[in-house]
């Protein structure tokens, strides 16, 4: 029952959002700690008149969420661990190909089978660079239950948008934990759908963009409708090419259609951050124990504030170097050993320092841990 409060975890408030959304079509294979969403789907979404499969494996899930959106249906798949290191290959295909899709990575410990169940955040850099070449991304980071649901359908919306897959990376505690939530009422959060072409079958030209977006209106496979869908780079009809204007020009747009849209893309939180000497740099389980020693030492009188990375690719370079300005300090506080934190230091360009506090054994980092590094950076 739409606004009513409820209990609810982190996966199915993902499984929900994304129904919300317009998910019809899911194809995923079970591994810990995402198997709450496909077990959920696997109930809900004949409810809804969608489709759910399990596949032989990861690789063959993203293979079939990439064709089940070119007929039109919006698709989902979640996975973690070793199974989001089995989507690159297609993932990269779903790219090149413009195929709008959402991949939720439930983040464990890692590398390989690592732990199962313990939590990380060790993914950041594979969804930036796990599957190979020049190629834009947009990931975005929940923090709450809440969040699960309200940000699958921004997932959702920013897919469609821009024909991108989208990465939804939760990571294991904000996946299992529950919280009360309210699931919206139809149509207060808005829902976009991909934009379709208005030419008839015979005039339609795959990947040519037709307003300053650069992102192709599409056709749905079994409408009429033949075109070519590649992982070859390939020019406007989709067929490939070898010639390096044609080339070089495709790949600027994929990079292009995704730079014009950051305004809308890229979302942070900032708390006491305006007069802050020392600011925490946190996302997901993280920064919730982040806003908690904030509030705790503003309490105490230490000018500390918070940044939230809500989207964490494309990186928020311009609210990083925002918050450094009148910083004496910043914190990055994630769980594995620094992978954001190397972003960070880039971004400021030894503007303030940067301290880090890191851990990647399967533990919480905890709001004691982030208290002492302030009160030693202080």
């Amino acid at each position: 029952m739409p606004n009513k409060a409820r209990l609810m975890q982190g996966n199915q408030a993902c499984a929900e959002g994304a129904i919300y959304a317009g998910l019809r079509f899911y194809a995923g294979y079970p591994i810990t700690p995402s198997t709450e969403i496909a077990e959920i789907l696997a109930e809900r979404l004949p409810q809804v008149g969608g489709r759910f499969i399990q596949m032989e494996d990861e690789i063959a899930s993203m293979a079939a969420i990439i064709g089940g959106a070119l007929t039109g249906a919006k698709s989902m798949t979640a996975t973690s661990g070793p199974g989001f290191s089995l989507k690159q290959e297609n993932l990269g295909y779903g790219i090149l190909a413009e195929v709008p899709c959402v991949v939720v990575d439930v983040q464990r410990l890692g590398p390989s089978t690592g732990g199962p169940t313990a939590p990380s955040q060790g993914d950041v850099m594979q969804a930036r660079w796990g599957t190979h070449g020049d190629h834009p991304v947009i990931a975005i980071c929940p923090n709450s239950v809440q969040e699960c649901f309200d940000l699958t359908v921004k997932a959702f919306n920013l897919s469609e948008r821009f024909r991108i897959p989208v990465l939804f990376m939760l990571d294991e505690v904000i996946g299992h934990m529950r919280e009360r939530m309210v699931i919206p009422a139809p149509g207060e959060l808005e829902v976009l759908d991909r934009k379709k072409t208005d030419l008839p079958p015979g005039q339609y030209v795959a990947y040519a963009p037709v307003d300053d977006t650069l992102v192709p209106p599409m056709a749905n496979f079994g409408e009429g409708y033949r075109f070519h869908v590649t992982g070859l780079l390939h020019d406007e009809t989709g067929f490939p090419s070898n010639s390096s204007s044609v080339v070089g020009a495709h790949l600027e747009r994929l990079h292009r259609k995704v730079d014009r849209g950051l305004d809308e893309i890229i979302m942070v939180e900032e708390i006491e951050t305006e007069d802050a000497d020392v600011v925490i740099i946190a996302y997901g389980c993280v920064s919730r124990s982040a806003a908690y020693v904030v509030r705790e030492a503003r309490a105490q009188g230490l000018r500390v504030g918070l940044l939230r990375l809500i989207t964490l690719w494309p990186f928020p370079v311009d609210a990083v170097r925002r918050v450094a300005e009148g910083a004496r300090a910043i914190i990055v506080a994630e769980m594995n050993l620094g992978q954001v934190l190397d972003v960070v230091k880039s971004a400021v360009e030894g503007q303030v320092p940067v301290y880090g506090v890191c851990r990647a054994d399967g533990e919480m980092i905890a709001p004691d841990t982030i208290r002492e590094k302030v009160e030693e950076v202080l």
